[in-house]
């Protein structure tokens, strides 16, 4: 018994080691907040391509670390740094039947799957990394909606229906 708590313990110290060794870069700027929710006390900013360390995940929050500060910001304000070259993450993930970082399967709101479809979802990276390979620049895409004749429209920020 005592030796498979040390085991327990043992993996779950890895996991939190590697997971906390991850970095990634700020997608888009973002609030940094004080817990893992929207109404959470902002306590600083995050800049567009800022270099973060990962320190943790809840839900669909990650608490990141940047010049010193930090705080919570959405999930996918982030995109991990893929180039860890440690394997740990996935053996330890295997053997606690966790999945290792970037190998979760989730969903919100999606339509058209049912609760069975999403209990059988399976990770694939190499259609993630397919997936991945369809990035373009800001420049690019505005560069192929003017091709297509689309234009570039400012709306006000919507502030909610009239309630009944």
């Amino acid at each position: 018994m005592l030796k498979k708590r040390l085991i327990t313990l043992l993996a779950a110290w890895c996991c939190s080691s590697v997971f906390a060794a991850d970095t990634g870069v700020v997608l888009k700027p973002d609030q940094l907040r004080a817990d893992a929710f929207n109404d959470a006390k902002v306590v600083g900013n995050v800049s567009k391509n800022d270099a973060v360390d990962i320190l943790s995940k809840k839900g669909a929050w990650l608490q990141i670390k940047s010049a010193g500060k930090s705080g919570w910001v959405r999930l996918l304000t982030v995109k991990r740094n893929t180039a860890s070259g440690n394997n740990v993450a996935g053996v330890v993930g295997v053997a606690t039947g966790r999945s290792g970082t970037g190998k979760v399967v989730s969903t919100t709101g999606i339509r058209g799957l049912s609760a069975e479809d999403l209990k059988t979802a399976q990770f694939n990276e190499a259609e993630t990394k397919k997936l991945e390979s369809y990035t373009v620049s800001a420049d690019e895409a505005k560069q192929f909606a003017s091709g297509g004749g689309l234009s570039s429209r400012q709306y006000p920020y919507f502030q909610g229906g009239n309630p009944q």
